[in-house]
Parts: C-alpha cells; sequence; structure tokens
C-alpha cells in the first residue's frame, strides 16, 4: 500500500488541551495524503474557534459528548461509548481505528487499533507526587483499564521517549510500543518580536506549574503573560489571558521574543514546538521530556527554583545576542518536528498492520524522516 492510498480512519479525540491541536494537524494531514478521516469527539463539544481548525480540510467531524476517561474513573459511561463507537465503525467500515485515549481500545473492535498516549492520570499523580488518592477503587479500576486497553491494542504510541518509558514502566504492558514525536506545519517566524516574556498552561494543573512563573515574575523589566484557564487564585505579578483561539495563541508567540514552560510533567509540549516555530526563545523546566525533545535548542532551570528561573530571565531580556542565538537555535531545531514526518510514521505504522493481520505492536521505534 502507497502512503497516498485511500485509507479510511476512525480517530477519536477530545476538546480539551493540545489533543484536539494534534488530532486536527494529523487528521488533516492524513486527509491531505488521500486518507478518509472520521474525526471523533469524545468530552465537550468543540468550540466555534476549534470548528474552524478543521475548515475546508476535508475530515468529517462528528461529535459524541461521551465521557473522557480521566473524568469517568468509575466506568459509568463505558457501555454507552461502546454502543455508540460500534455503531459508528459499522457504519464507516474504517480500515484502522486510531485512538487518543486509553480505555476504548478495549473495546470489541474489527479494525486494528492504534493507541496514542498523550497522557495519563497515573503518571501525572507520579511527576506532582501526590499519588494517595490512586489507590481509591475507582482510581484502581482505572489503572485496570489502562492495562488492558495497552495489551488490546494492535499498537501503542507515545509522542516522547521519556513518556514512553513511564508508560512502560507503570503498566507494564505486553508490547514495546513505539514513539513517534508530534509535529506541526512549518511556521514563518518573520516579524519584530517585543519585549514579552509568554507562557501557556491552565493555572488549576499543577503539572504545568504556572505558579512558578508567577513566583519568578515580581521585578523583571518584561511583562509576563500566561494563557490559559484560570481560576480565582491568580498572582497579580502576572497578565492573565485566560484562554485563547488558536489563532489568537499564534499571534501571542509571533510577537513574543521569550516562551517559558515551567512544567513538572509534561508527555510532549505541543505550546513549546508552536512557540520554537514561532522564533521564541525558549526556556524550559529541566525534565526529561524537555531534556529529550530541546537540548542545546533552550535555557533550562530547576523546575521547582523560581529564583533561578527569575535570574535566568532576567539575564535574558537584557542580552538581545543570547536571545538571538536562541530564537535561530529553537526554529531551527522546531523543523525536526515536521507534520510531514509525523504523519509518514503514522502512516508506516497503519501500513504494517493492515499488512500484517496480527494485532501486534511494532518491536522497534519507528524513525521516518521527512
Amino acid at each position: 500500500m502507497s502512503r497516498s492510498a485511500d485509507i479510511r480512519i476512525l480517530m477519536t479525540t477530545d476538546t480539551v488541551g493540545g489533543v484536539w491541536t494534534y488530532s486536527c494537524a494529523l487528521a488533516s494531514s492524513l486527509a491531505a495524503s488521500g486518507a478518509d478521516v472520521f474525526l471523533v469527539t469524545l468530552g465537550p463539544r468543540a468550540r466555534a474557534d476549534q470548528h474552524t481548525m478543521l475548515r475546508d480540510v476535508g475530515v468529517h467531524l462528528i461529535e459524541t459528548e461521551l465521557a473522557l476517561e480521566w473524568q469517568d474513573p468509575e466506568g459509568q459511561n463505558i457501555s454507552e461509548a461502546r454502543r455508540v463507537l460500534a455503531d459508528l465503525e459499522a457504519r464507516h467500515i474504517p480500515d484502522i481505528i486510531h485512538l487518543n485515549s486509553f480505555r476504548e481500545a478495549s473495546f470489541a473492535w474489527r479494525a486494528p487499533t492504534v493507541l496514542v498516549a498523550h497522557s495519563c492520570v497515573n503518571s501525572w499523580a507520579l511527576a506532582c507526587r501526590d499519588t494517595t488518592w490512586l489507590t481509591e477503587p475507582r482510581w484502581r479500576r482505572y489503572t485496570e483499564r489502562v492495562v488492558a486497553a495497552l495489551d488490546a491494542a494492535a499498537a501503542w504510541v507515545c509522542p516522547s521517549q521519556a513518556f514512553h518509558d513511564n508508560v512502560a514502566a507503570i503498566y507494564q504492558p505486553q508490547s514495546r510500543g513505539a514513539v513517534i514525536w508530534n509535529g506541526i506545519a512549518p511556521r514563518d517566524p518573520a516579524g519584530r518580536k517585543q519585549d514579552l516574556i509568554f507562557a501557556a498552561g491552565r493555572l488549576w494543573d499543577r503539572a504545568k506549574n504556572i505558579e512558578a512563573l508567577a513566583a519568578a515574575a515580581p521585578g523583571l523589566d518584561w511583562p509576563v503573560e500566561v494563557a490559559g484557564p484560570i481560576d480565582a487564585g491568580f498572582s497579580a505579578g502576572v497578565t492573565w489571558l485566560g484562554e485563547l483561539p488558536h489563532d489568537a495563541m499564534a499571534a501571542r508567540l509571533r510577537h513574543a521574543a521569550i516562551f517559558v514552560s515551567p512544567a513538572i510533567y509534561e508527555p510532549f509540549g505541543l505550546s513549546v514546538l508552536e512557540a520554537a516555530a514561532a522564533g521564541c526563545a525558549l526556556v524550559l523546566s529541566d525534565i526529561p521530556t524537555f531534556r529529550e525533545l530541546w537540548s542545546g535548542a533552550a535555557l533550562f532551570f530547576d523546575r521547582i527554583d523560581s529564583k533561578a528561573l527569575h535570574q535566568t530571565l532576567a539575564m535574558l531580556c537584557a542580552d538581545e545576542a543570547a536571545r538571538a542565538r536562541l530564537h535561530r537555535a529553537a526554529y531551527e531545531h522546531s523543523l525536526t518536528y515536521s507534520l510531514t514526518r509525523m504523519t509518514n510514521a503514522y502512516l508506516g505504522l497503519y501500513e504494517s498492520l493492515l499488512t500484517s493481520h496480527r494485532p501486534v505492536a511494532p518491536t522497534c521505534q519507528i524513525e521516518v524522516r521527512a
């Protein structure tokens, strides 16, 4: 099967966070390659601005409002999810089922299933050092379903080696799985940068560690802006923008000279990639994922040391030459994570499953160069 061959793909997604951005980009690129893609949402319906990301790209959007697995650890919505998704498979007869969450992989699919692990509750809790609640019966059932899903999938994929290793250590799946880095379409970084420090993340999500940036912001010469859902506890030293549409985020990144991610847990970090592609200088927490993906193209700081973050940002604000070097390094390295490379890797995986007709995962890392 050639990579431009007509293939029908049923892909699940959610509209919360980076999974939607990833799914829209991949689904659109697969459709451009000749695939027939049905993108099925779980959880909240897509907002109007999210719908625009799929305008005129040939992707069929189906919205279900089925529960997200991490919002339904008891599994109360599983029977309904089985029924709805089985009906969609019978109606559209896909060649491949591409799942962007765990539990659905254990359903009785006719087509081969690819499970892409973008995050999980257990790895999040371990990173945040808050695991006592995982012993509750409902979260033990969640863990059991994740294990069953990884073992049931024809192949499972993670967007970084660091997260792959976490999943393998926590759940010990029967198959080795694969690593396919996320990718985005090329950006034009041209344009005058402003004296602005920018970040994105949910304030209520401890893994995003936005409070470290809020603590580092006072006394900096440049303003600090943060995009993302907020709550009543935000700091006055930072400009909180709330949740921004994708186009507005892209505009902010084009103007910001520095992008910060103080995350203590990040399986990939699409916002970092988008910032790098926009020519921002990257200042990142020193965690395995960011070291894997951005070594040589970013400055790293101890994720719990807000003073070190303040000093790093103050130095960059004052050093135009250092910013210019980081701008170039980040942009050039962002080209490694191309949408073409990601799409070709997934098409190669789909083809291997369709050729083998056996529900087994690949035994080595997928490496396809654009």
